[in-house]
């Protein structure tokens, strides 16, 4: 079993910004892919952006350029720097890992994002 605490949400003006963090932790996993969703009340959950098992990335139209997402391998952390934040960035943010041998897909237990003035 795999455990992800994410951290970093809070309210922030729009231009303003955040970084979040999330933790993995667990009984000996290897980890394929890991990175951050987002839902918006009323919304399917999407992906925001993803790193893969050998550096690869992927993101989100709509933040590519905005946002980083980076990864600690010491630790077992993800963090996704958020700039330029708009007010349709409002969402709950959760962390995601998907393991190497078992492809199984965990989820953390998500972080309020409100941007507004």
């Amino acid at each position: 079993q795999v455990q992800l605490v994410e951290s970093g949400g809070g309210l922030v003006q729009p231009g303003g910004s955040l970084r979040l963090s999330c933790a993995a932790s667990g009984s000996a996993f290897a980890i394929n892919a890991m990175g951050w969703y987002r839902q918006a009340p009323g919304k399917q959950r999407d992906l925001v952006a993803v790193l893969i098992n050998g550096g690869s990335t992927n993101y989100a139209d709509s933040v590519r350029g905005r946002f980083t997402i980076s990864r600690d391998n010491t630790d077992n952390m993800v963090f996704l720097q958020m700039n330029s934040l708009e007010p349709e960035d409002t969402a709950v943010y959760y962390c995601y890992l998907r393991t190497l041998w078992t492809r199984q897909d965990y989820w953390g237990q998500g972080t309020q994002v409100t941007v507004s003035s």
